[in-house]
């Protein structure tokens, strides 16, 4: 999506007849055979994923599928060991102005933004997913920071995210192709053969 928003395309839909090659979006033909075995493979690789599968004449039903981490439970751990977060909080409940509080899994938020105790290992832990992963590929600093922003919150943010940035070799080997030689051109000296 990050590609496509800078690009300027407009979408059409064509409709029905009017499409007179076929593509694989326009195809109506599917074999019945083929959407049979296809149907058994789908079946069986929920039951493998422990759902709950209800075979209806036109349809089939699935039951609940419970995803859980281990990433929240780790910030919630390192949150109560974290004596700064910890005085925040204490002071909340003593009514003094703060704006951190816990939510209803236990996790303190600093303006509804998750707050990441200073353990150094779950900050690289986040930025190496927000900078390495297959979803964000090597975005610069800035990007970075307005992505983990809106979710995390922890003093000298946007300092460890340049820094983190920096460190990158492959977004220095990216930046090295970007950038301007550095001074003036200067003329080389003309030798005369003789």
């Amino acid at each position: 999506m990050e590609f496509l928003k800078d690009c300027d395309f407009e979408l059409q839909y064509h409709h029905g007849k009017a499409i007179v090659v076929a593509d694989a979006l326009s195809r109506k033909s599917v074999h019945a055979s083929v959407m049979t075995m296809k149907e058994s493979d789908l079946i069986e690789s929920f039951r493998d994923l422990n759902l709950v599968v209800k075979l209806r004449p036109n349809s089939i039903c699935l039951g609940m599928l419970k995803i859980s981490s281990e990433f929240l439970e780790e910030i919630k751990r390192a949150q109560q060991r974290d004596k700064f977060l910890q005085e925040k909080l204490i002071a909340k409940v003593e009514g003094k102005e703060s704006k951190s509080h816990k939510n209803s899994k236990g996790i303190i938020k600093f303006r509804d933004r998750s707050c990441i105790p200073a353990k150094d290992e779950l900050r690289k832990l986040i930025m190496e997913e927000a900078h390495k992963s297959s979803l964000s590929i090597h975005p610069g600093a800035t990007k970075m920071y307005q992505d983990l922003k809106k979710f995390f919150w922890w003093f000298g943010m946007k300092k460890a995210v340049v820094e983190f940035v920096a460190r990158c070799l492959v977004c220095q080997k990216t930046q090295v192709e970007h950038r301007k030689p550095y001074g003036e051109l200067q003329s080389l000296d003309v030798l005369e053969w003789k």
